[in-house]
């Protein structure tokens, strides 16, 4: 499987962002597969990384689909915020949903115009779920079908959150990814990654942040999480109303980040004659992807994505994506 790799101006700005593309020997599905990464890693160390030969990428293009990812301002491959270089008090979260959606909105309207597909299938993780449901209520004739892998939605926490105190960027060090692998499987349960694989998963991804040594870890924009904690405090970024597109949430049962109740509030809150459904796999976490398990995870986005395409006009989207895009 051969990879070609982009970089794409962001409109009135300097700064680009890391596109990737991988295409089967024989594609199967009109809809290009775009993958919108979480909150603290890059599509790379997600959708892209191989254990023992296999990524999520690599088994969707083996079953016939084009995928593309990127990486969002500030993460992986794509250039970092100016802000990123300073003085992490000194500015306002960087990253937020409503700048996001218009990084996520460019590389559709990319997609589009290198391969001529009206629409894209979205797949997108935790945080990434925010992004894909304002850009999928945003732009709705964009967007084929949706998988929202462990999303992150509306709950209505009372203690309050420091919005103003929450600093441009932070460190995410090796010690609080590897918390983030182990804290929600069960006491005295197989660890679902093993320690070899973190390891070298860990090294690669202290790897993508040049500044690492610097920092102590690798440095991500805070918008993520300050949209993470607006949705938990009743204001998440999107409606799902205005979502038209299927959409099937996929989650582990382990998952403290999506659990029953999340799933339902999300569900309830889409139109009601919308096809929409709700996967929970066992033996998961919120980052299965990358668990023993991930081939369940696997099955589950290709079922919903093969169940079709649907045909509109190819121009009208260039057109209006690209105007709202810039």
């Amino acid at each position: 499987m051969s990879i070609d790799r982009y970089k794409i101006s962001m409109p009135s700005s300097p700064l680009s962002i890391a596109v990737t593309r991988a295409r089967p020997a024989t594609q199967r599905f009109a809809a290009p597969v775009l993958y919108v990464h979480g909150a603290t890693f890059p599509s790379e160390l997600a959708v892209g990384y191989k254990f023992d030969g296999l990524c999520w990428r690599c088994d969707l293009v083996r079953h016939g689909y084009e995928v593309w990812a990127f990486d969002f301002l500030g993460f992986g491959a794509s250039d970092r915020c100016p802000e990123m270089t300073g003085d992490a008090s000194a500015a306002s979260p960087l990253g937020r949903a409503s700048s996001a959606v218009r990084q996520l909105a460019a590389v559709i309207a990319f997609i589009q115009a290198k391969t001529g597909a009206p629409r894209v299938s979205l797949v997108a993780h935790s945080w990434g779920s925010i992004v894909a449901g304002l850009c999928a209520a945003s732009y709705p004739f964009a967007i084929e079908r949706l998988v929202f892998f462990g999303p992150v939605v509306q709950r209505q926490l009372t203690v309050s959150w420091p919005a103003a105190a929450m600093p441009a960027w932070m460190t995410m060090t090796r010690e609080a990814q590897w918390q983030r692998f182990s804290q929600d499987v069960p006491s005295g349960h197989t660890p679902v990654l093993a320690q070899s694989h973190f390891d070298r998963w860990a090294s690669d991804y202290l790897a993508t942040d040049s500044a690492c040594a610097a920092h102590g870890g690798v440095r991500i924009p805070m918008g993520p999480m300050a949209d993470i904690a607006a949705g938990w405090h009743g204001a998440l970024a999107y409606d799902p109303a205005l979502i038209t597109a299927p959409l099937r949430i996929v989650r582990g049962e382990w998952d403290s980040l999506c659990n029953d109740a999340d799933a339902a509030w999300l569900l309830s809150r889409l139109p009601a004659d919308l096809d929409k459904d709700d996967v929970k796999l066992p033996e998961g976490t919120h980052l299965m992807h990358l668990e023993r398990g991930r081939d369940r995870l696997y099955a589950a986005t290709r079922a919903w994505l093969s169940k079709g395409d649907r045909h509109v006009p190819v121009q009208r989207h260039r057109r209006d994506l690209r105007g709202e895009a810039a």
